[in-house]
């Protein structure tokens, strides 16, 4: 039998976290890429935060694992954070190759698609939410 688990009002979840720091990531990969024309400093901290954005793909699965597993939900957010993980490693491969006319687009989608799974969880745990209260 499964049960449906919710989170308290106010409360962020692992795959809150986990979707906000891979968000984060992303948008410092921006940053750094733009330091990258001016800046000796923006290489080391472009590889830097590949390597964090790479490790907050994976953690997003986990997370999405974590939070179907238990509460008997949808899997569909494992093939979302999947999906996702494996932009991450196209990136990290476009990267490598120095491949900027394919690396720069692929990390403008990443960022954009990273936004908007965001705001589905944050938007679908306040409509939780709001049922619960009576709102």
């Amino acid at each position: 039998m499964a049960v449906q688990t919710t989170t308290a009002p106010g409360r962020f979840t692992f795959l809150h976290v986990s979707i906000a720091l891979q968000t984060s990531a992303l948008l410092f990969q921006a940053v750094t890429a733009g330091m990258l024309l001016s800046s000796s400093l923006g290489a080391a901290l472009h590889d830097i935060g590949s390597r964090v954005m790479y490790g907050a793909s994976m953690l997003y699965v986990l997370a999405a694992i974590l939070a179907w597993r238990p509460g008997g939900g949808s899997p569909r957010p494992i093939l979302y954070a999947s999906g996702f993980l494996t932009l991450a490693s196209v990136q990290v491969v476009l990267g490598i190759a120095h491949l900027p006319s394919l690396h720069v687009p692929l990390g403008i989608l990443m960022f954009g698609l990273s936004v908007l799974a965001l705001c589905r969880v944050l938007a679908g745990a306040r409509g939780v939410n709001a049922l619960r209260h009576g709102r």
